[in-house]
């Protein structure tokens, strides 16, 4: 399986969303607690580019994007392969 990391914040329904995805597809995943103004925040924007919101999703160190993103790989058929790593 690839390494996925995912970094989410409290009451954020596109993170939930996200995660909800993943565990329907049974992937482990690695979530980081990263609300605005934490280490893991800043981790995030870097990692990603520059953006700021969460989710941010990585796949074996792939910047996937945020939900939006997450679920239109799905719907292309184009996730699954990049789970199995």
């Amino acid at each position: 399986m690839a390494k996925i990391e995912i970094y989410t914040q409290d009451f954020c329904g596109f993170c939930a969303r996200a995660v909800a995805l993943l565990q329907k597809k049974g992937a482990p995943f690695e979530e980081k607690y990263a609300p605005h103004g934490s280490a893991n925040r800043a981790e995030a924007v870097e990692r990603s580019g520059g953006r700021t919101t969460v989710p941010q999703i990585f796949i074996d160190g792939e910047h996937i994007g945020g939900s939006d993103d997450l679920v239109a790989l799905d719907r292309r058929g184009a996730l699954d392969p990049l789970l199995a790593g």
